[in-house]
């Protein structure tokens, strides 16, 4: 038998959309995985990701792409489009977003494996694409951690 909304504890789904002006992880959502034994990847691409310069408050834009293996939880999609739009008017720099990111799905998920990109786009002729991971640690998913950043490009 299936949860409802309220059973999971989500408020988001379902409902008129609240942004948040300012950076809001207290967004994030997150819900029972009906295949935790499973191994299996779930992506998210996020092109229309916006943040701000903390020096010159310009804005800067990108494409974000988070990819994850699930353990017992997983980010509610919603709330997921709720916290990346609470950016917008955040000072970071394009690593500081992407790590932070990363971070605060750990912390609301605590996925096997986790890897967040951003393809930032270019400003002054040079375009900044960072990429954070994670593998849970004394696992398997370290070491998957461990390669994937060994490779990346």
């Amino acid at each position: 038998m299936t949860k409802s909304r309220n059973e999971e504890g989500l408020k988001a789904l379902g409902r008129e959309a609240g942004y948040s002006q300012d950076y809001d992880p207290g967004v994030l959502e997150a819900f029972g995985n009906k295949h935790p034994d499973n191994d299996y990847w779930v992506r998210f691409n996020c092109p229309e990701f916006t943040s701000v310069c903390p020096i010159t408050g310009q804005p800067d834009f990108a494409e974000i792409r988070i990819s994850y293996i699930p353990g017992e939880r997983m980010v509610e999609s919603k709330s997921l489009k709720l916290y990346l739009f609470s950016f917008r008017n955040y000072g970071a720099f394009h690593e500081d977003c992407v790590n932070m990111i990363m971070k605060d799905l750990i912390a609301l998920m605590d996925p096997k494996y986790i890897e967040v990109t951003g393809f930032f786009l270019p400003r002054g002729g040079i375009s900044i694409h960072p990429y954070a991971n994670w593998g849970r640690p004394g696992t398997k998913y370290a070491e998957l951690a461990v390669k994937r950043l060994e490779t990346r490009e």
